[in-house]
C-alpha cells in the first residue's frame, strides 16, 4: 500500500502502527464444524496470520452442520455480501461440492480468497513391506486391483480414498475394482497397516513425522508437484517416478459470491502481505501445515482446474452421473 512504501525513516514507527488494511471492521473467520477440527485450526491460522493486517483481532466462530454445508448454504443465501466474514474450506469441502453433498450451489456461487498452507497425500506400507518402490505397487494395483488391500480413515467417496482412486486409475485399472478398507480416522488406519491388515495406507504427509522416526512405516511416495522440504526431502514424489499422481490437501478460505470487489480484495491483499512475513510461516509450522499460500484470482484458477478433475474422478469412480 502506498502509505506503507512511503515511510520516511523517521515515521517509520508511526506508520507500522496503522494497519495496512483497517477497510474491514469486524473481521470474522467462520470455522464450519465444532471447536478442534481441520476448520478450527484453520481459522487459527487467519487469527494469528493476519494479526498485523487488521486494526481489530479476526474473530472465529462455529457452525457446525453437514461437513461444512450449514455454512456453505448460509454463504450462498443470507450472507453472501458479507464483506467481514470469510470461510474455512479445504480439498474435502470441494469434493462435497462436486457430490452434491452441499446441495445445488457449486463453486461459482462462491469467491476463494486464500489459502492458510497445505498437506499433501502419501502412499504408505510397513518398513517391512514387499514393496520398496511405487513402480512395484503400481503393477500389482494394475494387474490385479483385488490382490491389494488399501486402507484409510474415511469412507467411500472421501479424500483418502480418492487417493487410492487416483493411483487405480493411473495404472489403467478401473477405480471401482479398488479393494479399499474404511476406517474411523486416520489412527486406526495406521494401526491395521503394522498389524497387517491392510497394505497400504492413503494418508496424509504431515502426520507421517513421527512414524517415519520410529522406523515403523515407509513412504513410497508423495502426492505432491515437487519434493517437498525436510523431513521428506529424501521422499519421491508419485510425479517423478512416471506416476501422474497429485494430491494436494487445500486448506484455505472463501467468501460469498456477491461481496464487493473492494471487500474481497481488502481480504486478498491482507493475505498476500501476510504471506511475507516470518510470522505467517511460524504459524504455518505450528499448526502442522506445509507453505503454499495463493490468494485471488491464482487461487481461483486453481480452484477451476481441481474442480474440473475432482468431478471428472467422481464420474469415472461411479459418485456421480
Amino acid at each position: 500500500m502506498t502509505h506503507v512504501r512511503f515511510c520516511g525513516a523517521f515515521i517509520v514507527a508511526a506508520c507500522l502502527a496503522v494497519p495496512a488494511f483497517a477497510a474491514v471492521d469486524r473481521p470474522e473467520c467462520v470455522a464450519p464444524a465444532q471447536p478442534g477440527g481441520g476448520f478450527d485450526l484453520t481459522c487459527r491460522v487467519a487469527q494469528s496470520g493476519l494479526a498485523s493486517q487488521f486494526d481489530k483481532p479476526v474473530q472465529v466462530t462455529f457452525m457446525p452442520g453437514g461437513i461444512g454445508a450449514v455454512a456453505f448454504n448460509l454463504f450462498n443465501t443470507t450472507r453472501t455480501d458479507d464483506g467481514n466474514a470469510i470461510v474455512a474450506f479445504s480439498t474435502g469441502s470441494l469434493l462435497n461440492i462436486v457430490t452434491g453433498k452441499y446441495g445445488s450451489s457449486t463453486e461459482d456461487d462462491i469467491r476463494f480468497v486464500a489459502t492458510a498452507g497445505a498437506d499433501f497425500g502419501a502412499v504408505v506400507v510397513r518398513a517391512d513391506s514387499e514393496y520398496e518402490t511405487l513402480g512395484q505397487l503400481m503393477e500389482d494395483l494394475g494387474s490385479d486391483p483385488g490382490s491389494v488391500v488399501v486402507g484409510a480413515g474415511g469412507s467411500v467417496g472421501s479424500q483418502d480414498w480418492m487417493k487410492g482412486v487416483l493411483l487405480i486409475r493411473e495404472t489403467g485399472a478401473s477405480p471401482r475394482d479398488m479393494r479399499y478398507v474404511a476406517f474411523d480416522g486416520g489412527g486406526d488406519a495406521i494401526a491395521a497397516l503394522l498389524g497387517g491388515s491392510i497394505a497400504v495406507y492413503t494418508g496424509d504427509v504431515g502426520e507421517m513425522v513421527p512414524h517415519l522416526e520410529a522406523g515403523t512405516m515407509r513412504i513410497l511416495a508423495v502426492m505432491s508437484p515437487e519434493r517437498l522440504d525436510e523431513p521428506f526431502a529424501d521422499i519421491p514424489t508419485a510425479i517423478e517416478q512416471g506416476f501422474d499422481v497429485e494430491w494436494t490437501i487445500l486448506r484455505g478460505f472463501y467468501m460469498g459470491g456477491e461481496v464487493s470487489d473492494a471487500d474481497y480484495n481488502t481480504w486478498v491483499e491482507a493475505f498476500q502481505a501476510a504471506y511475507e512475513t516470518e510470522e505467517w510461516a511460524t504459524v504455518q509450522h505450528e499448526k502442522g501445515l506445509l507453505p503454499l499460500n495463493l490468494a485471488g484470482d491464482e487461487l481461483q484458477q486453481s480452484i477451476k482446474a481441481r474442480m474440473d478433475s475432482l468431478r471428472e474422478i467422481a464420474t469415472e469412480a461411479g459418485l456421480i452421473n
